[in-house]
């Protein structure tokens, strides 16, 4: 029988259950643990040369924590240290080992990135959903939300990040990067995400956000004549999207404001007002990430590691959005 220290054996005996150890022992179950491990793992060095290497399993459970919590590779090694619930977690007793330190992650997050990981970690934690029956494909939802970036140029090469660009919204500039995500409409999932630089309109990058089985797309008013696009009508002509599907777009403030008063404008109205609530479900998966993730910021240089990590991001709020349909699906299994 393997003995535990004794912090782990005191923390165990505690009675009062803190929000993270619920949050962290829910993630727990519903986090595809075999799943990612069987996608990740071809990538993942053997140990047959040099020093042997931390188990993938808790490699990527110190990454999840880092996503979760918003948290730089100093930071996550310092918390592993503070926290019993992440060292629970995570499966490190420190009265019989150290924690794996900040450049053991910044390797681990490096190798996801160079391998296109994250983005492969996406697609298994939506099969996994789908194979539930928690994804439909008849409907999608399409925006775009707006991460900021630093724009110090204290740094050493005394610049901003190239890639990263300004943007002017409601009268107020940002500089950063933009997150497009297409969302399944009933559920508000996310399936689809595209990142681009801030000036990049929405529109624009409407045809990498469907995935072509919908009937209905539902989008704001900065989405406006997206049928017309040249790249949405190729993507018809290819049989990548449906020549049929529906766009539901908001109409624009002005024009609505603008029509005579009288039955029509009433139901116009009525019309809008339900688009709005379909379309609201999209704003759930930036919730997540930007508040409950605290990623407001980017947090490295360029795209291609920012895209990476939005992979992470959202399919990580996947499972934050579906964790009580999933455990409700555990609960009925094991009944």
């Amino acid at each position: 029988m393997k003995q535990i220290s004794f912090a782990t054996a005191e923390h165990q005996t505690k009675k009062r259950v803190t929000r993270r150890e619920k949050f962290l022992a829910e993630m727990n179950q519903v986090v595809p643990w075999a799943r990612l491990i069987e996608a990740v793992e071809p990538y993942y060095p053997t140990g047959k040369r040099g020093r042997p290497p931390i188990g993938l399993e808790r490699m990527l459970r110190l990454y999840f924590v880092q996503q979760w919590y918003g948290l730089a590779d100093e930071a996550l090694e310092d918390a592993v240290s503070d926290s019993a619930a992440i060292r629970s977690f995570v499966g490190i007793d420190l009265g019989r080992e150290e924690a794996p330190d900040a450049t053991t992650v910044l390797k681990f997050r490096r190798r996801l990135e160079d391998n296109q990981l994250t983005e492969v970690m996406f697609s298994q934690i939506n099969a996994h959903l789908s194979e539930r029956g928690l994804m439909m494909r008849e409907g999608t939802m399409v925006d775009a939300t707006i991460i900021n970036a630093p724009s110090s140029t204290k740094n050493e090469r005394k610049e901003r990040d190239p890639e990263m660009h300004q943007t002017k919204k409601r009268n107020q500039w940002y500089f950063g990067m933009k997150a497009h995500i297409g969302a399944d409409a009933d559920s508000g999932l996310v399936h689809s995400v595209h990142v681009t630089s801030a000036n990049e309109s929405d529109v624009a990058h409407t045809h990498e956000l469907l995935h072509g089985q919908e009937s209905e797309v539902f989008a704001d008013a900065g989405y406006v004549g997206v049928e017309k696009r040249e790249e949405i009508i190729k993507a018809q002509e290819a049989g990548d999207i449906q020549s049929d599907v529906k766009w539901n777009v908001a109409m624009g403030r002005a024009k609505l404001k603008g029509m005579a008063e009288g039955a029509l404008k009433e139901l116009t109205q009525a019309l809008e007002r339900v688009k709005a609530q379909i379309r609201a479900r999209v704003e759930h998966p930036f919730h997540v990430v930007k508040n409950l993730f605290k990623h407001q910021k980017s947090r490295y240089k360029g795209l291609a590691k920012n895209g990476a990590q939005m992979f992470s991001l959202f399919g990580l709020a996947n499972l934050v959005i579906a964790k009580k349909r999933l455990l409700a699906l555990q609960a009925q299994g094991a009944s």
